[in-house]
């Protein structure tokens, strides 16, 4: 596992699954969990990598090859129980928005636009 802070994906088009939560109090065994789904998400075909922060509200954003591979990981029988006890004891409140990442740019680009 690399320690930079951002995933290390490919050149574009892959997708991107955006996950933005309000958390309810205490940890009723979130770390636990969230530390075994991160582990397990980076074992499915089409895994890219992972960002996550929190202060207020969460966001951890996820990258898949395409939307085969991020509607697999949705489907992981783990998975779906993290999910449901997510809705019932974990989230105030959570989106999930999926999308296509089109263009990817940071200091490294030459150009301004984002344009490779």
């Amino acid at each position: 596992m690399s320690s930079h802070p951002f995933a290390e994906t490919p050149e574009p088009p892959y997708v991107a699954v955006i996950f933005t939560s309000v958390r309810t109090p205490g940890d009723n065994g979130y770390a636990v969990m969230s530390a075994s789904m991160d582990a397990l998400a980076r074992e499915q075909p089409g895994f890219l990598g992972i960002e996550s922060a929190r202060e207020g509200v969460g966001i951890t954003v996820s990258y898949w090859a395409d939307q085969a591979a991020a509607r697999g990981w949705k489907q992981v029988a783990a998975h779906l129980v993290a999910q449901r006890r997510g809705r019932d004891v974990w989230y105030a409140d959570y989106r999930v928005r999926v999308a296509t990442v089109e263009r990817e740019y940071g200091p490294e680009s030459s150009s301004l636009d984002g344009e490779h």
